[in-house]
Formats: structure tokens, C-alpha cells, sequence
């Protein structure tokens, strides 16, 4: 089935509620959260996989609680309606856990895995026992896909560190600029987007001769100590001249900061994403210049609400359309395509062999100039949180402290 591309606001835990009670019709909720059961108006557990704590914090920190708000407005209760649990970077951790799911009776698994291998074997294990799987944040290709793939765009996510990370190069009136690219994992399959998103970009002012490549790596499994490891030995091969990094999320820039402080140079252009308290911190110290803001709210918020639809056996497309947003920033908006199992690569449709319908929010760029207007005002992050240790001599936290 052909779908024009669909655009709406999307926010966390309104929605759920408003989806449960068109689901379930004389269930209305109306605000005192009685509703009666609590089993959010279908049979079977949910389990939620994440993946570790190493690559980034949002698991445990961000994911793990907007999940848990979720499914308890939906009337779910943690433990006996739904579970999230932590591989910690093992795959057979995640397995186990996965099995254990569906020995529990799980009706559905939300699964962010470790990498593609170990992801495609899961959502195929489940779809043998008749558990629907909602692949959230990262898409498990070479298998045959789950019933949803819930995450933002992840090649914008790389255009929108381009579109900070270019002025600044320009900025520094270097030609050609020295540029580094550090990528995420080859496992995951979202390395590759967010290298399409920035590397455009950097591909066209190199031919240009405005910029030069000195690197281009990618760090095995995210893993923020290789990274440093790795930028280190960028900085020995090119003698410490590198004028800008863009790095795939905020964990490997703080290790690009980590990095240039030990050889003595710095700060340059540098990149990030996940909107991380260190960060945000980073980005108000000058020593990052932007982090992707993927309001995680309202990614966990759609998961959940096409997790209860698939749960209670209602319309999938049917439960994300009727998501409502009300963040401050405006939260993300959303398209709803379709992605190919096997390769990854984008479609126009939604349903089909070897097609699944992919749920992409829009991300949003934070750079020193809006984080009030963003992060804060979500209340993703707090001043708080943020104007700690040298961070709370900043112009932003002078002003709002």
C-alpha cells in the first residue's frame, strides 16, 4: 500500500491514555487512572530490551524512565504488565533476556539491540512464537523485520551536526580545513545513516577544496575509551593539526575533548548527538558545538503507543497517527515510511515483503543559542543538572541559575 508521507506532533504519555481509551471504548480514562484491570486492554507483557550502559547514557537515564511513564498511564503495572531490562553490551545477555520474554508469555518485545546479527535472530525467534517486536532506535538488518521500526531520522540526524558544525568551520578561516570523521559502530546500522547525513556535506566542500579528510573511523561498538584511543593516534599521525571532528554522538565527542586537552589543543568544531547532561555541559563550555537533540520523550512515547496497539490488536498506523504532542519545543515531527529488512534502505511503502513500517521523528539541533528553548524547556534537562562545576560560571547559567 502506497502512503503519502503523514506529518504530525508527537509527545509522550497524553497519548497513550488517549489511545487506550479509543482502543478500548467504555475504558475512558478520565485523568484518575483507575482503570479497571490496569492491563492497558490486552493480554501478555511487553518487554523492553535495551541495549547497554556504555555507548550512551539516554538508555538508563532517558529510555528506561519515559518508558515506565508510558505504560504506567496506560494503566500498566512494572513487573507484572510490562518489564525493561539491560543487556550491559552482552548479546547473549540480551538473548537470554529475550527468551525469557517470550517463555514469560510477552505479547511484545521493544527491542534495541547490540547489532544487527543478534537483533535479526531475536525479532526472528519471536515472530515463531507469535511475539510482535517494535525495533526501536536501531533497525536489525538481514532478517525479516519486525512489525514496526520506531527511531528518528537518522540521516538528518547527521545533516543537523553538518548544519551546526559548517559555519563554524567556515568561521575559522582555514583552507582547506582538516576534518575528522568518528563514527559510531559498523554493527549498528545507524552508524552508516548518521555518516550519510554529515558526510553530503563534508564530501562537498572537500571537492571543493575548502576541507580535507585526515580520518575517517569508526569505533567499534560506540565504545567512548577506543575513542579516545583512536583520536589520539588521528592527532599523532597529523602532528595535532585538525581543525574540526564531527563525532556520531556525545560520548565519543567527549572523548574527542578528552583527547585534544591531553595534546594541548583545542576547542574545534566538534559534533555530537543525545543531548547528554556532559553533553549540553560541553556544548555551553565552547568545547562542543552542537548536540542532536532527539527528544527521547517522544521516541519512547511512540514505541509505546504501537506496542499497546499491537498488544490489544489494534491498527498500528492508526495508534501513531492518533499521538498528540504538547512539548514546549514543539517536540518532533514525525513521517511515517517504510524501510526494507534486508538492506535498510528507505521505501515508500509501509507494508509489503520485506517491507516495515518506519516511524522516523525529526530531530532537533541545541547549540548554545537554544538550549533554554529545548532541552530546558522540555525538561529533557534542567539548569540544575547542568550548571554544576565550571559549567555554572557560564553566560547560560549566570542567566539562569
Amino acid at each position: 500500500m502506497s502512503v503519502s508521507k503523514r506529518v504530525w506532533r508527537v509527545i509522550a504519555t497524553l497519548a497513550v491514555v488517549s489511545l487506550i481509551a479509543a482502543g478500548c471504548g467504555d475504558d475512558d480514562d478520565g485523568g484518575g487512572g483507575d482503570e479497571a484491570g490496569g492491563d492497558g486492554g490486552g493480554e501478555g507483557s511487553i518487554w523492553v530490551l535495551l541495549p547497554d550502559t556504555a555507548s550512551s547514557d539516554r538508555w538508563e537515564k532517558d529510555d528506561r524512565r519515559f518508558f515506565a511513564e508510558a505504560f504506567e498511564a496506560a494503566g500498566l503495572s512494572e513487573g507484572d504488565d510490562f518489564t525493561i531490562v539491560n543487556a550491559e553490551g552482552d548479546a547473549n545477555t540480551q538473548q537470554s533476556q529475550a527468551e525469557q520474554a517470550i517463555s514469560d508469555g510477552a505479547s511484545v518485545i521493544v527491542l534495541t539491540s547490540l547489532d544487527t546479527g543478534s537483533g535479526a535472530t531475536i525479532i526472528d525467534q519471536a515472530k515463531e512464537a507469535d511475539v510482535q517486536v517494535v525495533e526501536y532506535d536501531r533497525f536489525n538488518t538481514g532478517g525479516s523485520g519486525g512489525a514496526a521500526y520506531v527511531s528518528f531520522d537518522n540521516v538528518a540526524v547527521g545533516a543537523a551536526m553538518a548544519e551546526a558544525v559548517e559555519p563554524a568551520i567556515d568561521e575559522l578561516g582555514v583552507t582547506p580545513a582538516r576534518v575528522v570523521m568518528l563514527n559510531g559502530g559498523e554493527e549498528d546500522n545507524n552508524s552508516f545513516l548518521f555518516k550519510q547525513g554529515y558526510e553530503e556535506t563534508v564530501n562537498e566542500r572537500a571537492d571543493a577544496g575548502d576541507w580535507e579528510v585526515v580520518a575517517d573511523q569508526f569505533v567499534p561498538g560506540w565504545d567512548n575509551a577506543e575513542a579516545q584511543t583512536l583520536m589520539e593516534q588521528i592527532l599523532v599521525d597529523n602532528n595535532n593539526d585538525v581543525d574540526a571532528v564531527f563525532a556520531a554522538n556525545d560520548g565519543l565527542a567527549n572523548s574527542v575533548i578528552n583527547a585534544l586537552e591531553g595534546a594541548g589543543v583545542g576547542p574545534v568544531p566538534l559534533s555530537g548527538q543525545d543531548a547528554t547532561q556532559a553533553g549540553i555541559q560541553n556544548v555551553l563550555l565552547g568545547k562542543q558545538t552542537v548536540s542532536v537533540y532527539k527528544p527521547i520523550q517522544d521516541e519512547a512515547g511512540v514505541a509505546a503507543a504501537i506496542a499497546l496497539a499491537l498488544r490489544s490488536g489494534d491498527d498500528l498506523e492508526e495508534a501513531a497517527e492518533s499521538y498528540e504532542s504538547e512539548l514546549p519545543s514543539g517536540g518532533s515531527s514525525v513521517e511515517l515510511t517504510g524501510i526494507e529488512a534486508e538492506s535498510g534502505e528507505p521505501s515508500d511503502e509501509t507494508e509489503g515483503e520485506g517491507i516495515v513500517p518506519y516511524v522516523a521523528l525529526v530531530p532537533i539541533g541545541v547549540t548554545v543559542d537554544n538550549v533554554a528553548d529545548t532541552v530546558i524547556a522540555d525538561e529533557f534537562r534542567t539548569v540544575e543538572e547542568l550548571c554544576t562545576g565550571d559549567v555554572a560560571s557560564t553566560e547560560f547559567c549566570q542567566q539562569n541559575s
